[in-house]
């Protein structure tokens, strides 16, 4: 497919400059094949080997990486997309693989023959065919220790507790602590616990004075900071 766009032009020249000598400080016997498999669509680039190591090594690996025995391999020996040998299984197994002569970059296509292949349809990669647990309503109440079960205890120490309300809250209070801490403001409703160093809300509610560690610094406006939209643009309702 031809590109005309000169920015694409220029990106593929970059990454591809170096591909005429990406190889070449490879030593004399080391070959990089790619690896395939019929069944699976991840593809294994670029693995390493000697040229005195044979086929047995080669299914032996293959094996490793897609979990097809040796003995279900039939190999396709590829170039640039073009098959120029193959080896069915139990066949040339002490042959080393430098007497195929085969390209750096090259590909090994491993068919796998056994009908009754545990990769066969997808089983290792595609996940729709796992079956999810899906916990139920009944049993997610039971179950102790949760948000639903905290929440729940929450309600029975304040009847008025709900988790909405919890979280603007605690949104609040976060938002409170960060103004306090960068500029000295304290925002209405909150106070400083002098025994602990930290801000807290006040337990009358109604705010009281706004101080600061300077007086001489402008007071937060409690409209625009706890308005719909508060915290990191989260409506509150």
């Amino acid at each position: 497919m031809s590109v005309n766009n000169e920015d694409l032009l220029a990106l593929r020249g970059y990454v591809t400059a170096a591909d005429a000598t990406q190889y070449s400080s490879l030593a004399s016997t080391t070959m990089v094949l790619d690896l395939t498999h019929s069944n699976l669509v991840q593809r294994h680039v670029e693995i390493r080997f000697d040229k005195n190591e044979i086929v047995d090594d080669l299914r032996m690996k293959i094996h490793q990486k897609t979990g097809t025995p040796p003995h279900s391999q039939h190999l396709q020996l590829k170039s640039g997309g073009t098959l120029f040998y193959e080896i069915p299984p139990n066949c040339e197994s002490d042959r080393k693989l430098g007497y195929y002569s085969l390209p750096l970059g090259a590909n090994v296509h491993c068919i796998d023959v056994d009908p009754n292949s545990s990769s066969a349809n997808g089983a290792y990669e595609d996940t729709s065919l796992v079956q999810k647990y899906v916990m139920s309503d009944e049993d997610y109440d039971e179950r102790k220790g949760t948000l639903r079960d905290w929440g729940r205890q929450e309600r029975e120490r304040n009847p008025s507790f709900t988790l909405r309300k919890h979280a603007r809250e605690h949104a609040e209070l976060v938002e409170a602590r960060r103004l306090y801490k960068e500029s000295g403001v304290l925002k209405k409703g909150f106070e400083l616990d002098e025994s602990k160093g930290t801000i807290q809300r006040r337990p009358d509610g109604d705010g009281g004075a706004l101080k600061g560690r300077n007086e001489n610094k402008a007071v937060a406006s409690d409209e625009s900071e706890h308005g719909r939209e508060t915290v990191r643009h989260l409506t509150l309702h």
